[in-house]
């Protein structure tokens, strides 16, 4: 399996895009609706799945490749963007929401890497986007992330992004972290994962880091985000107008008083 080599440049601090430099021929593979922009000679072309192995493979297996990707959340479709001119052209993907967007080597990362859903941006040509079934009931019903998280094999570039800011951990054998199941945006394959409940009636009804620990166990490389994307949600759900178009703290004293300043009362 070889995939297409690109260039790239990430920019931007909190809501970052990423620049891909692509040489004549040069394909690269994205989410439906990542692309920001691109240079006039970049053709973009609607795929089933992820493009790996369009050649040599049935109508059906195309299907069924791509139909995978429904269980993770994502479309049927992906988007194909070639460099269909003579000179360098570039495309740029943006992330979706605030945080990075953190490049993945997987030639250096033992061909295949394990990451959460919704997290996988864009990848050269020859990387493969798949699942990857979380077996264990434990894992399943109370992981953060069901049963399935996505699978990218290859050996070229792909871009995942998550919210908050990431801190790349290195484990050793044996070595053991416990991580807010909402945290854990990607491992390697050898990483061994699993749940762990965090026990104690106080901690359970009264400690506000939920119920269920992950725990990941080296040797292998894991990635971990400061802000779930569901609890950034969650505080904006939290601070949005209800639905007769006033604040949630305006029966406090200080949405009186911002009433009062405002002129309201």
């Amino acid at each position: 399996m070889y995939s297409h080599e690109i260039d790239y440049k990430i920019k931007g601090d909190d809501i970052q895009y990423v620049e891909i430099e692509l040489d004549p021929t040069e394909t690269v593979i994205a989410e439906a609706g990542a692309m920001m922009m691109m240079d006039p000679n970049i053709q973009m072309e609607t795929i089933f799945g992820d493009g790996s192995k369009q050649s040599g493979s049935s109508f059906m297996n195309k299907i069924f490749s791509a139909g995978k990707r429904v269980l993770t959340g994502e479309s049927l479709f992906m988007t194909a963007f070639t460099n269909s001119g003579t000179l360098k052209e570039k495309v740029y993907f943006a992330a979706p929401y605030p945080g990075k967007i953190i490049p993945m080597d997987l030639s250096l990362l033992g061909g295949k890497l394990i990451c959460q859903k919704d997290a996988f941006l864009c990848a050269a040509k020859g990387v493969s986007v798949g699942i990857d079934f979380r077996k264990k009931l434990s894992v399943g019903f109370f992981g953060g992330e069901g049963f399935i998280l996505e699978k990218l094999e290859g050996d070229g570039l792909a871009f995942i992004h998550a919210c908050g800011a990431i801190v790349e951990r290195n484990l050793l054998p044996g070595e053991t972290l416990k991580i807010d199941t909402g945290c854990l945006v990607a491992m390697t394959k050898d990483v061994h994962y699993d749940i762990q409940f965090i026990g104690g009636i106080k901690n359970t009804l009264f400690g506000g880091e939920g119920v269920f620990f992950a725990t990941v166990t080296g040797p292998g490389k894991i990635w971990v985000q400061s802000l779930p994307f569901s609890r950034l949600a969650e505080r904006v759900f939290a601070a949005a107008p209800t639905s007769g178009g006033k604040n949630r703290e305006e029966g406090s004293v200080l949405g009186m008083l911002g009433n009062i300043l405002d002129g309201d009362n």
